[in-house]
C-alpha cells in the first residue's frame, strides 16, 4: 500500500489525541490538553495517509519516543534514532501493521541514513512485538515505569 508521510499540524494532533482504543490497548490512549497538542506539534511528530487520503496513524522520532523511567536502566546509552508509533484504532489488527510500519522505517532510514533504529514498547503488546520483530527488531533491555513493563528493540543498519 502506498502512504504519505506529513508534518504534525494541531488539526491532526487533535485528531490523534482524541482516538480511543479497546482494553488492553487503551493503556495508549491520550488526553486532549493544550500540553499535549503543544507536545505533538512541537517536536518530530508526522501523520501517516493511505492512498486515499485518509489519516491511519502517526509517529515520532527523537526524544519524544522514550519513556523517561528507561533511563536509569541504561535502555538509551546506545546511539540510535528512537521512534514511537500509534495507528488509528479503527485500523489495528486489520492486517495493516506491516505496510504502516515499513513506510515509516523508509522514513526514518532516509532522514536517518546509518543509524541504528530503536523502540520502546509496552511488553503486553505482543501485537505490536511480533510486528517489530518480522521488521527485524530484537529486544535489547527490559524496565519498569509506575504504568507498565517496557521492552527496548534495536534494529540494526548494516
Amino acid at each position: 500500500m502506498q502512504y504519505t508521510i506529513r508534518n504534525m499540524t494541531e488539526t491532526y494532533a487533535i485528531e490523534v489525541l482524541c482516538w480511543k482504543y479497546e482494553r488492553p490497548y487503551n493503556f495508549y490512549n491520550q488526553v486532549l490538553t493544550s500540553h499535549a497538542i503543544m507536545e505533538l506539534t512541537g517536536n518530530k511528530y508526522y501523520v501517516v495517509f493511505d492512498r486515499y487520503d485518509v489519516l491511519i496513524g502517526f509517529f515520532c522520532v527523537g526524544a519524544s519516543a522514550k519513556v523517561p523511567a528507561g533511563y536509569p536502566h541504561g535502555a538509551y546509552q546506545e546511539a540510535c534514532v528512537d521512534v514511537g508509533l500509534g495507528m488509528k484504532p479503527a485500523f489495528t489488527g486489520k492486517g495493516l501493521g506491516f505496510s504502516f510500519f515499513s513506510a515509516i522505517l523508509d522514513f526514518v532510514a532516509e532522514n536517518y541514513e546509518g543509524i541504528d533504529i530503536r523502540l520502546t514498547v509496552a511488553t503486553f503488546n505482543k501485537r505490536a512485538i511480533r510486528l517489530y520483530e518480522k521488521a527485524g527488531f530484537v529486544e535489547q533491555t527490559k524496565f519498569q515505569s509506575e504504568r507498565a513493563e517496557f521492552s527496548t528493540m534495536i534494529k540494526r543498519i548494516v
